[in-house]
């Protein structure tokens, strides 16, 4: 049984993520879902009687080993959630990096087009390195 409430858990987690990830909806379940997590650690510290008999009832032999599962389903959640990040700040600093470029470029135009020369700094993106 807790097999498969624990693999529909990991690939809902998953859905949930690629679906939402990103949004202002998204990042609300992230933070509920923290949320109700901690909770649970909060509630099996002070009861681990109560942990033990629901692992039970899900096939699992003791509480602890029930925390170990959810707490691996926790672990896989946040590694594909900061992956996920990582990849979208990655994305964004290319995009600012080729909008910097480009700006240096067309100042660069520019100022040969003029007839300037020198290393006189037209643009906020000129003279950027990097």
């Amino acid at each position: 049984m807790i097999k498969i409430l624990l693999v529909l858990a990991v690939i809902g987690l998953l859905i949930l993520l690629l679906r939402s990830h990103g949004t202002t909806k998204g990042g609300a379940y992230v933070k509920i879902g923290m949320a109700v997590f901690l909770v649970f650690c909060i509630y099996a510290v002070i009861r681990p009687d109560d942990v033990t008999w629901v692992a039970g009832q899900l096939g699992v032999g003791r509480g602890t080993d029930l925390v170990l599962y959810l707490l691996v389903v926790g672990f896989g959640f946040f590694a594909i959630s900061t992956y996920l990040r990582f990849k979208e700040l990655e994305l964004k600093f290319a995009r600012l990096s080729r909008a910097v470029a480009l700006l240096d470029a067309e100042a660069r135009t520019r100022r040969s087009s003029d007839g300037r020369s020198g290393d006189r700094i037209d643009s906020p993106g000129e003279g950027v390195t990097g």
